[in-house]
């Protein structure tokens, strides 16, 4: 993996404790959409992938974020092979970037190079987080578990996997936040 120094206009984030973050989780997930980046930055071994799918919230009295994988991501094997993740959303300029990073595999080349984000390391884990992002939340993998659709209640949401390729389910405590001041609480 190659990195870029960090740009001169990347935006200004400072730590930010969970219980001040303020944001719309849905809309944060489902349409400005998040790099999901695992492995470990200082080894250059790490892959990341744009998610739409995903929670925040509070389980085992910690913060965490919940996160799902299909099995054939490439970025699967990361968040399986490595304890940490991060979360990194960005403003709407940097949407072709994700689109990118949504539609292409690590597998085959450099795509972080070619999408023109910066990663860089995280404050608290090993898991690269991105330069351009506004918000990087950091994460220790703390439980997974593989979907079975036997436990589906709603039969809507089989259409979902039609080739039966069911998410891994990932669980991980929120360890480090930082942001700009759009998610800082007022």
């Amino acid at each position: 993996m190659t990195t870029k120094k960090t740009d001169a206009n990347a935006p200004a984030r400072t730590p930010l404790d969970a219980a001040s973050l303020c944001m719309k989780p849905h809309d944060l997930f489902s349409n400005q959409w998040m790099l999901l980046t695992a492995g470990d930055f200082v080894l250059k071994q790490y892959n990341t992938m744009t998610i739409a799918w995903g929670s925040i919230g509070t389980i085992w009295n910690k913060p965490f974020v919940q996160v799902v994988v299909r099995p054939q991501r490439h970025t699967r094997k990361f968040m399986d092979d490595f304890g940490t993740f991060t979360l990194s959303a960005f403003r709407t300029a940097h949407r072709p970037a994700l689109q990118l990073l949504g539609s292409k595999s690590g597998r085959d080349g450099n795509k972080i190079a070619e999408s023109g984000l910066t990663a860089m390391a995280s404050s608290a884990v090993s898991a690269p987080c991105f330069a351009e992002a506004d918000l990087v939340i950091e994460c220790r993998k703390a439980y997974w578990q593989d979907m079975e659709p036997k436990n589906f209640s709603t039969p809507a949401i089989a259409a979902n996997y039609p080739d039966g390729s069911y998410h891994r389910i990932y669980f991980g405590e929120i360890v480090a936040i930082s942001a700009t001041d759009a998610y800082r609480a007022k």
